[in-house]
């Protein structure tokens, strides 16, 4: 369903993306920004089901200025190793990033953004300084706290495992303290990347949840 193609960011910076079509007329499309395992096998998946609910969506990989084409699975090792990639995190260029995959997409209709883990920061960063967005959806992104104070622009929508080992409850309080009208969720029991089905941490009840409530809402925002 998908393919790969290549997307130029503000800076003149090539990079990869994955895009995957719906079979008929898109109803808008979805910017999906990956976690820090790549756009591997997972959201590559992701993309190919929001083509299926009728987007066009498109992963532009976000770490090709670091390390082209870089995409791992979940062992302890490839964890570990993909962790290098956040440790100084350059947030202004996968924004321009991300930005690139908006305009790229932008011609289809309305646009939105759904990120995991690092992508969720992204998508919840993006949601307040880019342009061309008519909706925001993050899971788990351990950064949005630290972004708080700036207030999206278009509807967002947040969620969060309530036994997240990286995300505090503390943490999600502020969020919803700071930012009233961003709808944020909290899931019993789940734990951080509980969407993923590849990943140990998948909660499937949560995520049975969560998704359809993304797809809700962006059905709301995307019109």
């Amino acid at each position: 369903m998908g393919q790969d193609l290549k997307l130029k960011a503000s800076d003149g910076f090539e990079l990869g993306a994955y895009r995957a079509d719906p079979a008929s007329a898109p109803k808008g499309a979805i910017v999906v920004i990956q976690e820090i395992f790549g756009v591997n096998h997972h959201i590559r998946s992701v993309c190919d089901r929001l083509a299926q609910e009728g987007y066009v969506a498109i992963a532009p990989s976000i770490f090709d200025r670091i390390e082209p084409n870089f995409q791992c699975g979940y062992s302890p090792d490839e964890v570990a190793n993909a962790r290098k990639f956040v440790a100084n995190p350059d947030f202004p260029a996968m924004l321009r990033d991300a930005q690139a995959a908006i305009d790229a997409v932008k011609s289809v209709g309305p646009v939105g953004i759904i990120g995991f883990c690092l992508g969720g920061s992204i998508a919840y960063s993006a949601a307040t300084k880019l342009t061309g967005l008519s909706a925001a959806v993050g899971y788990y992104g351990g950064a949005i706290v630290r972004f708080a104070d700036d207030k999206p622009a278009v509807p967002t929508q947040l969620h969060f495992g309530e036994k997240d080992a990286g995300i505090p409850l503390s943490d999600v309080e502020t969020i919803k303290s700071k930012r009233p009208e961003v709808e944020v969720f909290i899931y019993p029991g789940a734990q951080h990347g509980f969407h993923c089905d590849e990943r140990a941490s998948y909660d499937k009840a949560s995520a049975d949840i969560a998704w359809p409530r993304s797809l809700e809402f962006f059905g709301k925002h995307l019109r």
